[in-house]
């Protein structure tokens, strides 16, 4: 882990015990810190808290005020933490089931919903269940037990549903016509090729690892390398291109 990481997850476990005290059961390192992928300047820094029980209205407003990237600068593009109960990570629940959401950054729109009834449903409620999956297999364990014992897969079925609605999530942003290079089509071929593993071979991997999986024996190597080239400054597939990938990964991920 970077040094400027490491101080800044230190910073916030410190500041969440002092909003949260003997309540704050856990805090982990999610995302691409955890896998091992974070790039700095395009990744963000994922994190999940777990309390005991439900905070306080006046505890979660005063958490965000205490972790917003203007009360403790966050080195990364941005914040993306989650807070659960200690119960409803354990669940294996497909439900968002969160608390309290927090992202903020100098680059990230800043939000901070405190009921998953009210995130807007085109922004996804798939991610959070696999996020908790992803905790449950690589989830670094800044405070409380370890994440493998703290969160829990949801059923294979249900997990498979997820990543069908997390490809699909990806089919419907919008992509520039024609077959100029399309920003953000790298993630979107990128995210299929994770989705894929996960339900192949049965592990998360960061996206450009899971892009390197694929490509070792897909007929589409070509443009899941051009999408790993473009995570570091080099242009991204056409949309068309990345369109037709998605869709042939989202028909092997349906059929299971």
């Amino acid at each position: 882990m970077r040094d400027d990481v490491r101080g800044y997850l230190a910073g916030l476990v410190r500041r969440a015990r002092d909003v949260l005290g003997d309540d704050l059961a856990g805090a982990y390192a999610a995302g691409s810190v955890a896998l091992g992928a974070y790039q700095p300047g395009r990744s963000d820094v994922d994190v999940a808290l777990l309390v005991a029980g439900p905070p306080s209205a006046e505890a979660r407003r005063t958490l965000v005020d205490r972790l917003r990237h203007e009360s403790l600068p966050c080195p990364a593009r941005g914040l993306e933490l989650v807070v659960y109960r200690r119960d409803v990570a354990a669940s294996g629940t497909f439900e968002p089931g969160f608390e309290l959401e927090l992202n903020t950054g100098a680059t990230m729109p800043f939000r901070a919903t405190y009921d998953p009834a009210d995130r807007p449903a085109a922004d996804g409620r798939f991610w959070y269940a696999l996020d908790r999956s992803i905790l449950r297999q690589s989830g670094l364990t800044l405070l409380g037990p370890p994440a493998a014992d703290a969160f829990a897969d949801p059923p294979p079925a249900a997990l498979r549903a997820l990543l069908v609605d997390a490809l699909r999530w990806w089919l419907a942003l919008p992509t520039p016509p024609g077959d100029a290079p399309a920003p953000g089509a790298e993630d979107a071929v990128l995210g299929a090729c994770r989705a894929l593993v996960r339900c192949r071979d049965g592990v998360w991997l960061g996206k450009v690892e899971a892009g390197r999986r694929v490509a070792a024996d897909d007929p589409d190597a070509a443009l899941i390398h051009r999408a790993v080239a473009a995570r570091r400054g080099g242009p991204p597939p056409s949309g068309p291109a990345a369109r037709a990938f998605q869709r042939r990964v989202l028909a092997q991920v349906e059929a299971g």
